[in-house]
């Protein structure tokens, strides 16, 4: 656990490496519906555009200058990946756009970045936005982005924020001769991508948890105000994750229960798999919340034990000096002796003050006894 978490420690609390860079943009009230506008961070120079063309017998992947260099693909009866990483720039996205002919509202959910995940069928597309999380290699946090796909009847499109290897088994898989997705349409290559994606939160819940593990021990050994930090960026991290979930849920299961010409059957019973995986993420999202209130609970306690811990020696001192302070202050009186046989004739007692002074011990010794003897020592 301890070396999982070493990459942490220097990023403050959070496990989402997430960056505020000022105001977010969003489109003005009453604006034209479709209106694209980047509303993310520019996290690559340029917009890149690969190509990954493949069919059982081979597989061909390339970096396209324009999306024009795509159509000797698109004609043949391959299958064709055109994954596009970057989202700043507008105006190359849109030579992308408008060859495809995508409908002005999945161009504007494309490069809004706070998208919620969702599943929309249009007459010749299915579109799906989702919210892609993955453990950063070099911080050991956790990285967010959108993902967007558009299945067509003979190609897949990708666009990521970034060049985030978050596709790189699906690479792997396609120089691999034999397998599904070689042999099955774009609609398996979507399901795959989506597969992807959920397979990911797995990982980060891991890290989650990990963290709320280390937490708990740190509460538990002692509890300090970093610990109620960490739980407050535990609670925020797990929002994310909910956020970036939950909604996908009811998307996958319109696709698996909806009659859409561009998914088969047999594709219906993968997506069933991943519909299954969205849903135990889900519920892992949600013990994990339940723990980190229940560290919460436990750090107040802690807290609550340590004061209690202190006030109880601090009132036995108390009390053991409220017997010597009232000894002390009789005889701290000014009563002369000689003036009267009442007045504090121990006052010329050759051992007078050794007496004071034992008594006092015997009262303090026997105050810790009976403390001992209670178990409140």
């Amino acid at each position: 656990m301890k070396s999982a978490l070493k990459g942490i420690k220097s990023h403050a609390f959070g496990l989402f490496n997430i960056k505020h860079h000022g105001k977010v943009r969003r489109k003005k009230p009453g604006e034209i519906p479709g209106t694209a506008i980047h509303t993310g961070v520019q996290k690559l120079d340029e917009v890149i555009i690969n190509l990954h063309d493949f069919d059982e017998e081979h597989y061909h992947a390339t970096t396209l200058k324009s999306i024009e260099k795509s159509e000797k693909y698109l004609k043949k009866e391959t299958k064709t990946w055109i994954q596009v990483q970057g989202l700043h720039d507008i105006d190359r996205l849109r030579t992308i756009w408008d060859y495809f002919e995508m409908h002005p509202l999945i161009q504007e959910d494309i490069v809004s970045t706070s998208q919620r995940p969702k599943v929309e069928v249009y007459p010749n597309v299915v579109f799906v936005v989702l919210r892609a999380i993955m453990v950063d290699s070099k911080t050991g946090t956790l990285t967010s982005e959108q993902v967007s796909i558009v299945l067509g009847s003979n190609y897949v499109i990708s666009f990521q924020e970034s060049d985030n290897p978050i596709f790189e088994p699906i690479f792997r898989r396609l120089n691999t001769t034999g397998t599904r997705l070689r042999r099955y349409g774009p609609d398996y290559l979507m399901y795959a991508l989506m597969d992807t994606v959920v397979d990911h939160y797995f990982v980060g819940l891991d890290l989650i948890s990990e963290m709320i593990e280390a937490t708990e021990e740190n509460i538990v050994g002692n509890p300090n105000p970093s610990e109620l930090h960490k739980i407050h960026a535990l609670r925020r991290d797990l929002i994310i994750m909910r956020k970036s979930v939950w909604s996908l849920r009811d998307g996958i299961n319109s696709l698996i229960r909806d009659d859409i010409p561009l998914i088969s059957d047999d594709v219906k019973v993968f997506l069933r798999d991943v519909y299954d995986h969205v849903v135990q993420v889900i519920d892992s999202i949600e013990t994990s919340r339940e723990m980190v209130f229940s560290l919460y609970d436990m750090y107040m306690s802690s807290l609550s034990h340590r004061m209690n811990e202190v006030m109880k020696v601090l009132t036995m001192i108390a009390t053991i000096f409220i017997p010597l302070t009232f000894i002390v202050g009789i005889y701290g009186m000014n009563f002369d002796p000689d003036a009267s046989p009442y007045n504090m004739p121990e006052l010329s007692w050759y051992y007078g003050y050794p007496l004071a002074m034992g008594l006092m011990v015997v009262i303090t010794a026997g105050m810790i006894w009976y403390f001992y003897r209670k178990k409140w020592l």
